[in-house]
């Protein structure tokens, strides 16, 4: 998650951003640098790898500023050098960026051709070249941002300052968090109240879709209409040392929120965003095509992300899965062989049945990966290879953004191993990219159901029990929907396979039994189609997750239709997971029940 600093002040600023992006380095990083508006000139100061670096070099060569923007970098487009670090700059704007911009290429041709000239391989340089464009034909600063808004495809932060303009910032936020701190003659932007803690307590957040224009004296903030918006202003507890709620309810509502900017940061580690490609950070230390089968272990939420990744490897690399819950598995004493390959996943990389079962199939000469969000861990540590997620700190006892990352990591790994092995080609490699490019976007657009869910929540709540269905790839996403809605509202809940309706569960159905199914427009809609209508028939209250496409063929009639954007249907659970977690935390919230630190359960199991 890069960090996002701005600084409109009453005396220099270098080193005021500097401190404030100190306070961002939990979120991973690795460049950093500075902007500042010098009389009516821009200046910038810009270093490879840790902060320490930034400060040397602006003690060599300061800068006076007293308007500034600061930069943390985890590298998506292009490599990790100090050419491609922020704030990045033409001779009118500077901007920093934390996100994606999926359509930069064609912007960058664009650009190029109306004399444009690039000194970076990243996306976020096309944003100021746009910006700067519109300068040049006339623009004020204000309606430069206004007309390139629009043109940006994908989910980001912005911040920018503009040559001239001493006492101007210019904030922008889709699918990235922004927040604007409110100060005494000064004003301040930054990617959470952490950031703003050691200059305010006074916070307004932007809305998705919004963009803000700053003073010393006033903040304005349009909404994506371009309208005037009035958001709340709040009083922030954050230090430079706690994780902050924000303007969120609970930690789980943020978390949930967060997931367009983490899986991004997470795709960005494992996929080459500008070329379009599998890119895993270092050598594997074995061959796919030598790999016979594959174990996959965890517990819990991390075992149903481990369940859609079998979907994908069995499908993308056609090699065989096994999935097994590690409390079963370190006692079953499974035969493995000596040069497959298991695979172990937990957000904490402390979990004492997950551990217990790499520490057997280590002494089994199995190859093993672990996919973990904390890479100090002990599951990290013991492990051959670690395939770290960027999910941040998660503190919400129910995992969400741990799982969308792990889901990211797993379809990243799902299409090396495809490509290694030769069932894919280059071409299905980079439709395949190109489809996780999209996934921080399209959660972006998913969150937009929220209203709509939680008035649905009301009515889930009067239930006693939920059905959950799906087939493919939302089944597993069915079984991570009944867990999040056992384990925070307290309500029973069961998944089945769709195809299992018959065998068993339809018994269950009658007037009072909502049946939430999810089925994206894929090649086995119309058989989920038919379990629809069976739970129809019985008088069951249908809830369906959908695109709009499977939205028109469905001829049910349903209590409620969830349409979610169109996606290509295989990464589907990474996006189909935000309305299911909403719809659980929603439901809690309306029963009233502990969201974060619901009864009886712990964030990392470290027990039998």
């Amino acid at each position: 998650m890069c960090g996002i600093i701005g600084i409109l002040g009453r005396g220099p600023v270098a080193e005021q951003l500097v401190d404030s992006l100190k306070r961002l380095e939990y979120r991973g990083y690795d460049s950093a640098g500075v902007a500042t508006l010098e009389g009516n000139h821009l200046e910038r100061r810009r270093a490879e790898g840790k902060l320490k670096n930034l400060e040397k070099r602006l003690r060599g060569n300061p800068l006076s500023g007293h308007t500034g923007i600061g930069h943390t970098r985890w590298a998506t487009h292009g490599k990790p050098t100090e050419s491609n670090a922020h704030p990045h700059a033409t001779d009118s704007v500077a901007v920093v960026h934390n996100g994606i911009i999926e359509n930069f290429r064609e912007l960058r041709a664009e650009l190029e051709q109306s004399g444009a000239s690039f000194a970076s391989e990243t996306d976020t340089e096309v944003v100021a070249h746009l910006v700067d464009s519109y300068l040049k034909n006339g623009c004020s600063p204000q309606e430069a941002v206004k007309a390139s808004l629009p043109r940006l495809r994908g989910a980001f932060a912005l911040a920018f300052l503009f040559k001239g303009h001493d006492d101007l910032m210019i904030g922008a936020r889709k699918g990235s968090p922004l927040a604007i701190g409110h100060g005494d003659g000064e004003m301040y932007l930054g990617s959470d109240a952490i950031a703003l803690a050691p200059f305010t307590d006074t916070i307004t957040y932007l809305e998705d879709g919004d963009w803000t224009a700053l003073t010393r004296t006033i903040g304005v903030i349009y909404d994506s209409e371009g309208a005037v918006a009035h958001r709340e202003t709040l009083k922030s507890g954050a230090s430079s040392l706690l994780v902050d709620k924000a303007n969120y309810r609970h930690f789980m509502a943020k978390e949930i929120h967060e997931q367009p900017e983490v899986v991004g940061q997470t795709l960005a580690r494992y996929v080459d965003v500008a070329a379009e490609r599998i890119a895993l950070p270092f050598k594997l230390p074995f061959d796919f095509n030598e790999i016979q089968r594959i174990s996959i272990t965890a517990c819990g939420t991390a075992s149903y992300a481990g369940y859609v990744g079998k979907y994908w490897l069995e499908q993308l690399a056609r090699v065989p899965v096994e999935l097994d819950v590690a409390s079963e598995f370190r006692y079953r004493e499974a035969p493995l062989r000596k040069g497959d390959l298991a695979i172990f996943i937990s957000q904490s990389g402390e979990t004492a049945d997950t551990l217990a079962a790499l520490r057997y199939a280590k002494a089994q000469g199995v190859h093993t990966v672990s996919v973990v969000n904390v890479p100090t861990s002990t599951i990290a540590r013991e492990s051959e290879t670690v395939l770290q997620t960027l999910a941040g700190p998660e503190i919400g006892v129910a995992s969400t953004k741990a799982f969308t990352c792990q889901l990211m990591v797993l379809a990243s790994l799902a299409v090396a191993a495809g490509k290694s092995r030769g069932e894919l080609s280059d071409q299905d490699e980079t439709r395949l990219a190109h489809s996780l490019v999209e996934i921080p976007r399209l959660m972006a657009a998913a969150l937009a159901t929220e209203l709509q869910i939680e008035k649905l929540a009301r009515e889930i709540a009067k239930s006693r029990d939920v059905l959950y269905l799906g087939r493919g790839t939302s089944f597993p996403l069915a079984l991570e929907g009944a867990l999040k809605l056992k384990e925070i509202s307290y309500i029973h809940a069961e998944a089945y396979a769709a195809g299992e309706l018959k065998h068993g569960p339809i018994a269950l159905i009658d007037e009072s039994m909502p049946v939430v199914v999810i089925a994206p427009y894929d090649r086995v809609f119309e058989k989920t189609v038919s379990n629809m209508q069976e739970v129809a028939a019985r008088g069951g209250n249908l809830i369906l997750l959908t695109d709009a496409e499977g939205a028109a063929e469905a001829t049910v009639d349903s209590l409620v239709t969830i349409v979610l954007p169109d996606m290509a249907a295989i990464f589907a659970p990474m996006v189909y997971a935000i309305p299911v977690q909403l719809l659980a935390y929603h439901t809690a919230v309306v029963m009233g029940t502990d969201v974060d630190q619901p009864r009886n359960l712990a964030k990392s199991v470290t027990v039998e």
